[in-house]
């Protein structure tokens, strides 16, 4: 007796393995293949709730996991590439498109024998996934996912397949009233959170509920409770994250507990409105009743919190506050490393970001070294470069992190060819826009030294500032496509750009000699060309990011 029951359990989570390895490698699968396009898909979705709720159900029926799009969103919020009130309508959306796995399950787990595919399946899918010269072998692990998730399904079957009347103490939980109901969500919960899939948990209550191991109303709560239990991929990711990030996650496990009360409170209607929608007894067609409940409760949910959407924002945001004191003197990489596995193209996907805000913060510094030349006096200067050089700083500890986070990327065993040249790409950018930042605190270190020569403007210093614009507007012009590159006509450009800021700096120079010819300060002359040299060396920079790109 002892040995059989160890026989079922390790069957079991033999079982168990193989329908979570298959269900990783389906969505790692569908990441690697068409990742890109879906987490921009997430990235770029509107303020508009039901664009929102719509990309969270597209999104996560296509990966079959919303735990993986919640930690997408909770991280891209960490990113700022998206707002709390967006997050919030792709939560709910992602709750919705979680259900599809339930369907796949009912439909094709238990009306034909689905270990007959498995097999070749996960053939096919090596197969494909050996093909290196083709994109298709991006899908192979979707295939083979697909493989073994059939085959851990049937070896859940097999291995579920009880006596009712042996585990008929397990169905008297229901008998218990609301504290058994209630006893059920809590297992469903836990369970869940224990192996990080509530797909899965509800493909083993499928299996369960099919081979009549246990009943329609212990079916039920199991799965209400599954949806609370699925929030602990979000909780743990929101971990060491901004405010925002911890907020979205909030409202994930917000929603999900409030969903699973209402439906709890309303338990005996909710499951004689799924027993409407379909026709006949339940244990006739317990999995799509199941299936269906799923759909019902996380789309009644959504229909019931999607017009608050805003006052959840308030009521999260006034929950968790921003801490009082911000430290952000130095820079911390806001990108989150998954517990769940995660593509190398959503990393890269927030590096692109923080790129973005470092470039930003380097024009700052260009624009603030034009108020330099501006106001001709020590004190004003010193508080430029003052802030200046705490910005430099900045930016410095800006590329040290995103350089090693690329680094890290580019070793990561899934890294494509293509993949390993954008990252190369960024990490080029990244050290040309840090060198940039190092030129304007040379270039304020050197206007600090010709100040002290001159004692009042000159018809050549007025010069610089036009020579500094030359330099702002090239970098402007090459920020504005770090995302898409450049066009052939977009380079020429670029180029001419660059020999008018070579050109303005001999003429420059030129001015310095003759006045040095003509009996200048010689010191005063000297601090003047090294302005210019480190004006055009700024250009150099931004050059050097047109040529990576």
């Amino acid at each position: 007796m002892f040995l059989s029951i160890i026989s079922v359990l390790f069957n079991f989570l033999g079982a168990l393995a193989l329908l979570l390895w298959g269900m990783d490698l389906l969505s790692s699968g569908i990441q690697k293949g068409a990742g890109d396009k879906l987490q921009k898909m997430l990235s770029v979705v509107s303020g508009n709730r039901f664009t929102a709720v719509l990309t969270g159900v597209l999104v996560t029926s296509i990966i079959q996991s919303s735990s993986a799009t919640t930690v997408m969103v909770v991280s891209f919020v960490n990113a700022q590439i998206l707002s709390l009130t967006q997050a919030i309508g792709i939560i709910f959306g992602a709750n919705i498109g979680t259900t599809v796995t339930a369907w796949i399950v009912s439909f094709l787990g238990f009306s034909f024998k689905i270990s007959a595919f498995a097999i070749p399946l996960i053939g096919i899918g090596f197969f494909v996934k050996s093909q290196k010269k083709f994109k298709i072998r991006d899908f192979g692990d979707l295939i083979i996912g697909f493989g073994l998730l059939f085959l851990g399904l049937d070896l859940l079957g097999d291995t579920l397949t009880l006596n009712p009347e042996s585990v008929g103490f397990i169905n008297n939980i229901t008998n218990w009233g609301v504290w058994g109901i209630i006893l059920g969500v809590l297992i469903g919960a836990a369970l869940t959170a224990l192996i990080h899939s509530s797909s899965a948990f509800t493909a083993i209550v499928l299996t369960m509920a099919a081979s009549g191991s246990i009943n329609w109303e212990l079916s039920a709560a199991l799965i209400l409770g599954s949806n609370i239990g699925t929030t602990i991929d979000a909780v743990l990711s929101s971990i060491g994250a901004s405010t925002n990030a911890k907020r979205a996650a909030a409202v994930h496990v917000g929603f999900n507990i409030c969903g699973t009360i209402i439906a709890l409170i309303f338990f005996r209607p909710f499951l004689v409105l799924v027993d409407f929608i379909i026709p006949g007894p339940p244990e006739a067609s317990i999995t799509t009743h199941i299936a269906m409940l799923h759909t019902v409760f996380n789309t009644c949910a959504t229909i019931i919190f999607l017009p608050f959407v805003n006052q959840i924002a308030t009521l999260v945001s006034k929950l968790i506050k921003e801490p009082e004191t911000e430290q952000n003197s130095h820079y911390k990489l806001p990108v989150l490393i998954s517990q769940s596995r995660q593509t190398v193209e959503f990393y890269v996907m927030q590096i692109e970001r923080e790129v973005a805000i470092m470039s930003s913060k380097t024009m700052t510094m260009l624009e603030e070294v034009c108020s330099a030349f501006e106001g001709y006096n020590e004190e004003s200067i010193e508080k430029v470069a003052i802030k200046i050089f705490a910005e430099e700083n900045y930016i410095d500890e800006m590329n040290e992190e995103i350089s090693g986070f690329l680094m890290r990327c580019y070793k990561m065993e899934e890294t494509s060819q293509s993949m390993g040249n954008k990252i190369n790409k960024l990490l080029q950018i990244t050290s040309g826009i840090e060198a940039l930042s190092d030129e304007c605190t040379s270039i304020v270190h050197s206007l600090q030294k010709y100040i002290t020569k001159t004692s009042e403007k000159t018809s050549s210093y007025e010069k610089l500032l036009p020579y500094m614009t030359q330099v702002i507007e090239f970098f402007d012009y090459v920020s504005q496509h770090l995302s898409f590159g450049l066009t052939s006509e977009e380079r020429k450009l670029s180029n001419e750009m660059e020999e008018n800021i070579d050109s303005t700096k001999k003429q420059l120079k030129k001015l310095a000699r003759h006045r040095i010819e003509d009996g200048k300060d010689v010191k005063a002359e000297l601090h003047y060309i090294d302005i210019v040299r480190h004006v055009e060396k700024a250009g150099d920079c931004v050059y050097g990011i047109v040529n990576s790109l």
